[in-house]
């Protein structure tokens, strides 16, 4: 393959797939944030690749084109050392780095620096929204039925938050309580708290993992949640081993869509029956509905939109 080709196809992609970028398919988007475990483009090219490696025998190649695949991996470990780039530069997050591990991530101390200090650190950005009656749900989050969200970040790593609907509903938390760091948590399982007052309300986790970092600010300050809740609001960070199993239990597109436009006619059925339609800013979500009608009741919103 002439390399000027593939850097003029490069350039053409704002987003080249990794397995492009090894040069194993001549031209391939990246449409999955570079989170290739829920790739079906990367699972379907590494069970050929798998079965290519199991029918090989020595001294001898497959024929067919698909006979040709082999895993990025091993494509890129056959160039020149220098040639060889980090997979975080393939992703474009840092500018050109060689990787001297063979794609061994898991032992490399720039990964783990590179983890500590870009990912942990830097808050989820979501650009894009669907509103729905002044809610506000991002594009390429998943949902949890009772109001959790997760993002997907790199491998099998999650951010966890609380969604922008309860956090409107419950008003601003003094403070949000998280498992620490280490402990293991179960899908459904009640491990975060939020608190307002002498009020307390439990929250399903949305995926099972080990919790790997807490956001400290929402630790001292919860209301933070209530004004960025899908980036400097995130509640923690987990390594999940079952990520994919759990994701299909999950909300995402427009099946999130109908979800929440479901919960808001729960909910203004509920305010409707104690203080009239007019009650929520005139049809839309107010930010604060427990502050405003406290008649409500605390724990009758939690039992019917967190389920605890």
């Amino acid at each position: 393959m002439d390399v000027i080709s593939l850097e003029h196809r490069l350039k053409e992609t704002h987003t080249p797939c990794i397995w492009m970028q090894a040069e194993v398919v001549r031209r391939k988007d990246c449409t999955r944030n570079y989170n290739c475990h829920v790739c079906p483009f990367d699972r379907a090219l590494r069970r050929v690749c798998d079965e290519n490696a199991r029918r090989i025998k020595p001294g001898k190649t497959l024929k067919g084109k698909h006979g040709q695949l082999v895993f990025w991996k091993d494509r890129l470990k056959k160039r020149p050392l220098s040639k060889r780039p980090c997979l975080h530069h393939m992703k474009g997050r840092i500018n050109f780095k060689v990787c001297s591990r063979e794609y061994r991530c898991e032992d490399c101390e720039f990964d783990q620096y590179f983890d500590d200090q870009y990912t942990v650190h830097a808050a989820v950005k979501p650009v894009d929204f669907i509103d729905v009656e002044g809610i506000k749900i991002p594009h390429g989050f998943y949902f949890h039925r009772g109001h959790t969200w997760v993002k997907v970040e790199e491998g099998s790593d999650v951010r966890i938050g609380l969604d922008d609907f309860i956090l409107r509903i419950l008003g601003p938390p003094d403070h949000i309580e998280a498992p620490l760091i280490g402990k293991a948590l179960a899908q459904n399982s009640d491990e975060i708290v939020l608190n307002r007052g002498t009020n307390r309300a439990k929250v399903l986790s949305p995926v099972s993992g080990v919790v790997t970092a807490v956001n400290p600010n929402v630790r001292n300050n919860g209301s933070l949640a209530n004004q960025d809740p899908y980036a400097e609001g995130w509640i923690l960070r987990a390594h999940s081993e079952t990520l994919r199993k759990d994701l299909l239990t999950l909300m995402i597109g427009s099946e999130t869509k109908d979800f929440y436009k479901k919960e808001m006619n729960r909910l203004y059925q509920v305010i409707e029956d104690e203080a009239g339609p007019l009650a929520a800013d005139g049809g839309q979500l107010g930010t604060d509905i427990y502050g405003n009608i406290p008649r409500i009741g605390w724990n009758r919103l939690v039992k019917l939109f967190l389920h605890t």
